[in-house]
């Protein structure tokens, strides 16, 4: 390009400025200009090439702990993270026990998942505080998975002994079929989401935006309350799933809520309260407490401790968790038959965990200054779920108010999470036992309790209210679907309204006609600055959004209506205008044509009659002589020129560049239409990428070319004040 002279200085108030002097450039003139391209080949050569740099990286996204445990520091982090672990762990078995209720399946397997998953997260995840295992919502999803796979009407069994007695429920078949379930729901989780990660598309996470994963888990929240209701009252009901699942629940409970068991819910409540009052003075003086006092721990020694003492289950017919396996069980092959039962699920599964982890892991990198790798999270996640599914775990994903407990309590690598897991593993091998006698009640107390900051999400309503009334609608959406539809369906409902929304906004852009900032190169809305100057003849349109099929119809005409010019109405004023030109011919009249220019008339002589008028409108006025007719040649628009303004533009389909060059329906072009009334229509502010992309759709053909092109708006406006249609000059002179 041609040297550009550019001069920065410092006024008396050292406020930088810059003048720039240079030709006006247009894409014709930039095209021009040779600049150097990489080559196509070399490219791939250099991206596919093999070195021992390339392998070490790869190795180290893979795995990330071996970027930071060859150099961790002993001394400085080892006492935080056993402390943090230990905190964790106090945390983590009641919730492991308690979030199995959830999933349907029986207490031991949330000791599983809350041992196998941490144990490989430690390797293979990038956030260094987020702590993985069980989570309320993820369960929840599971849990109704589980029980319409394997609903309790599929295992009524009738009296052995052929009495006339009711059938009933073998459980244990019941809860085997559910683990089953489970199980392969989760293995189709971990490869999605590994599959997910290796081919990069962990920005998946981008479609769940915030309000709708607000509104989604408060849903959930919702959900899991409800479906505790019997075990706190120690009710015997049905476990619902599907749409208004939640609503027959709740009939449920209240039928049969004469036949509550008052023990069990007095020991509920107490719990309730107890835990609710533990963890309001958790946050009142985590400041002051080295670490948070562990009421979910405290809760479940000491009503293991009353239920076993006082005989609650034999005696007052307490449900309690049962029977606990000692030790691990042996890897297992999974039910591949059930895969294509559960896959549209375990896509919701794996979708709505990877975006709870990755939400609380950018929170927890953003306060401790690092950086967290969205696709290694899936891979992480991926291979937690799918190698501990041969373990019988349940799909896991990061849990807010465990990572709060492992963050405060001065955690700082994933050691703590080891530490976890192996008193987890602990119990599970030396003393699960000991929580046989645990009410139930109790764990739905700890479920309850820990859901409480879900429910503060309500507050959304009043500040989205405020701020963003789409956004309100997605939470509210998102919430109202998933209570009434059930947590799978509506987070699909959610999806697509939260995808609708984003099809509004572009379809209904904000469009403005710009003016000049004297002085300056800005240009900005007439409508809402008062010191802007639109410059004479020439308008320039701006529209915020992309031009493609959904809304091209809409920018044509919003273009029409704010610069209030319509080639329609200006071609069907020169149709007038010929008419009426035939009829004074036919009566052979004398013809007097005159041009109304600011207040002056002036003649026209009468040789230039046969010449088609452009840009003008004919007005036909008897004079008070019969004999000669005189016809008064207005101008119908001032306006010679009109500039696209597509800086706001990031795409354009095939769709839309026709409809910028043809009218939906008519042969005729936008730019000829206008080219027609003498209104010349030049484009500025195209990105590179918009570019190449009207090259591909051969836009730059016939009537458009690349001269019409501008990089700024300024260098459309310098354009047009020097290239005007002819017939506006013509106008001027005259």
């Amino acid at each position: 390009m041609e040297q550009q002279e550019v001069e920065v200085r410092e006024d008396s108030e050292s406020q930088l400025i810059y003048r720039i002097e240079r030709p006006v450039y247009d894409e014709t003139f930039i095209r021009s200009t040779p600049f150097k391209k990489p080559q196509l080949i070399a490219h791939l050569v250099l991206f596919h090439r093999c070195s021992s740099h390339k392998a070490k990286a790869a190795l180290l996204s893979f795995l990330p702990i071996l970027s930071w445990l060859p150099s961790y520091p002993v001394k400085q982090y080892l006492f935080s993270d056993v402390v943090s672990g230990l905190s964790t762990a106090v945390v983590q078995l009641p919730q492991g026990l308690a979030y199995a209720l959830l999933a349907a399946v029986p207490p031991v397997y949330g000791l599983y998942s809350s041992f196998y998953p941490v144990l490989l997260y430690t390797f293979f995840g990038t956030s260094r505080h987020v702590s993985i295992g069980t989570f309320a919502v993820i369960s929840l999803m599971i849990g109704s998975v589980a029980v319409r796979e394997a609903p309790d009407s599929m295992f009524y069994v009738l009296p052995a002994n052929g009495s006339n007695a009711s059938a009933f429920v073998d459980e244990e078949a019941r809860d085997a079929r559910r683990v089953q379930v489970a199980v392969v729901l989760t293995s189709l989780v971990g490869i999605i989401q590994v599959l997910l990660g290796v081919l990069r598309f962990g920005f998946v996470a981008i479609y769940l935006t915030e309000p709708l994963v607000r509104g989604f888990t408060t849903a959930a929240s919702m959900h899991v309350v409800i479906s505790q209701l019997k075990y706190l009252l120690g009710v015997k009901t049905q476990r619902f799933g599907g749409p208004l699942s939640a609503v027959y629940s709740v009939k449920a409970v209240l039928s049969g809520i004469t036949n509550t068991n008052v023990v069990t819910f007095i020991l509920g409540l107490v719990c309730l309260v107890f835990l609710f009052v533990i963890k309001d003075l958790n946050e009142r003086f985590k400041k002051k407490l080295p670490v948070p006092i562990p009421g979910e721990i405290i809760v479940v020694i000491v009503s293991t401790g009353v239920s076993y003492g006082m005989s609650l289950s034999a005696d007052y017919k307490v449900d309690v968790v049962g029977d606990i396996p000692t030790g691990l069980s042996a890897p297992a092959v999974q039910n591949f038959s059930l895969f294509p039962n559960v896959i549209t699920d375990s896509f919701a599964v794996a979708i709505v965990g990877f975006s709870m982890d990755i939400s609380l892991a950018k929170i927890f990198a953003l306060k401790h200054g690092y950086a967290v790798d969205g696709n290694q999270e899936l891979i992480a996640l991926g291979l937690c779920n799918f190698i501990s599914s041969f373990f019988q775990t349940f799909a896991i994903t990061s849990s807010m108010s465990r990572s709060l407990v492992q963050e405060s309590t001065g955690g700082k690598t994933q050691i703590a999470g080891l530490v976890a897991s192996l008193v987890v593993l602990l119990v599970v091998v030396a003393i699960g036992f000991v929580f046989q006698p645990l009410p139930q009640t109790v764990l739905a107390a700890i479920v309850m309790v820990n859901l409480m900051g879900m429910f503060r999400q309500f507050r959304d309503i009043f500040t989205l209210w405020r701020t963003s009334k789409i956004e309100l609608a997605i939470w509210l959406v998102a919430f109202v679907a998933s209570v009434l539809l059930g947590l799978d369906y509506g987070l699909l409902v959610a999806i697509a309204f939260a995808i609708l929304t984003v099809i509004y906004r572009t379809q209904s852009p904000r469009s403005a006609v710009l003016g000049h900032v004297n002085g300056t190169a800005l240009y900005c809305d007439v409508d809402e600055y008062e010191e802007v100057t639109e410059y004479e003849g020439i308008k320039i349109f701006h529209c915020n959004s992309s031009i493609y099929f959904a809304n091209s119809d809409l920018y044509v005409n919003a273009l029409k209506e704010k610069t209030g010019i319509s080639p329609e109405q200006l071609q069907a004023a020169q149709k007038a205008q010929r008419k009426q030109k035939k009829v004074n011919s036919k009566n052979n009249s004398p013809l007097k044509i005159c041009v109304r220019k600011q207040g002056v008339t002036h003649e026209v002589l009468p040789q230039n009659v046969t010449e088609e008028q452009k840009n003008g409108q004919l007005q036909d006025r008897h004079d008070e002589s019969d004999t000669e007719e005189a016809i008064f040649l207005e101008p119908l628009t001032s306006v010679h020129s009109i500039i696209l303004d597509w800086t706001s533009a990031n795409f354009i389909d095939s769709v839309g560049a026709k409809v910028i060059k043809q009218v939906s329906g008519r042969m005729f072009f936008v730019i000829k239409e206008y080219a027609a009334v003498d209104v010349q229509v030049v484009i500025a502010g195209c990105n590179r990428a918009l570019l190449a992309e009207l090259d591909a759709l051969q836009f730059f053909t016939g009537v458009m070319s690349t001269d019409m092109m501008f990089p700024t708006v300024h260098d459309a406006v310098l354009h047009c004040q020097k290239f005007r249609p002819a017939a506006a000059k013509n106008n001027d002179t005259t």
